[in-house]
């Protein structure tokens, strides 16, 4: 994510319609740095609006309200991370199981990037009414997409069941990014992948192939 600076940048006083996306945009931009950095409830419109350098009147205009803002952010950031995160662990090829093994590497970097702030959707769903279930509701859909790749590697490794499997890993993969906002210490990915190693069936090797009979005359005594 990109930082948007407001310094020296004038409040925009009106849009025409080229400028829609471009201010769309920014905003995005601006209230996923604030919601992620300071959180949804600490964000004021304001401070999206003074880093975004547009008009409130046009925050309003293209998204309605700071909820759907929120709704945008979540949907955005989901998206964006969940590409990341496959193609993480699918880059390079091979067998189902050194895929999944790029779990937690792939975490690790992530865990040590200067904005990682956490999840959005575990800091959402913490953050507001229990009650509330919008960003549940999110939060869910998202780790839906998430466990289904998992599972289908498990699967494809051939896991007794690879459902459970998935929630096993997932519930580390959380474990984690808690773990590593909690403490700033990318390390605790390492961690998590000992832990889920021990998922894992051991890595297959292969028999070597049986020689070809030799003579009789030359076999060992």
């Amino acid at each position: 994510m990109g930082k948007t600076s407001s310094k020296g940048r004038p409040a925009a006083v009106g849009l025409a319609a080229g400028d829609d996306e471009s201010a769309r945009g920014r905003l995005l931009s601006a209230a996923t740095r604030l919601f992620c950095k300071n959180g949804i409830n600490a964000t004021g419109i304001d401070a999206i609006i003074n880093e975004a350098g547009t008009a409130k009147t046009t925050l309003y205009k293209l998204f309605g309200s700071k909820t759907n803002l929120v709704h945008v952010v979540l949907e955005t950031e989901g998206k964006q991370w969940r590409e990341w995160f496959i193609a993480a662990i699918e880059a390079g090829g091979g067998d189902p199981q050194t895929k999944l093994a790029r779990i937690f590497p792939a975490l690790k970097k992530w865990f040590g990037e200067e904005r990682f702030y956490g999840c959005p959707f575990i800091n959402a769903v913490a953050e507001h009414d229990k009650d509330q279930k919008q960003f549940r509701n999110i939060a869910l859909r998202h780790k839906k997409v998430v466990l289904a790749h998992i599972e289908k590697l498990a699967a494809e490794m051939g896991a007794a069941d690879p459902e459970v499997l998935a929630h096993q890993l997932a519930l580390l993969i959380d474990g984690a990014i808690v773990a590593a906002m909690v403490s700033g210490d990318p390390g605790v990915a390492d961690t998590a992948g000992l832990a889920a190693c021990s998922l894992l069936p051991p890595a297959k090797v292969k028999k070597p192939k049986r020689a070809t009979a030799a003579p009789a005359q030359l076999m060992a005594v």
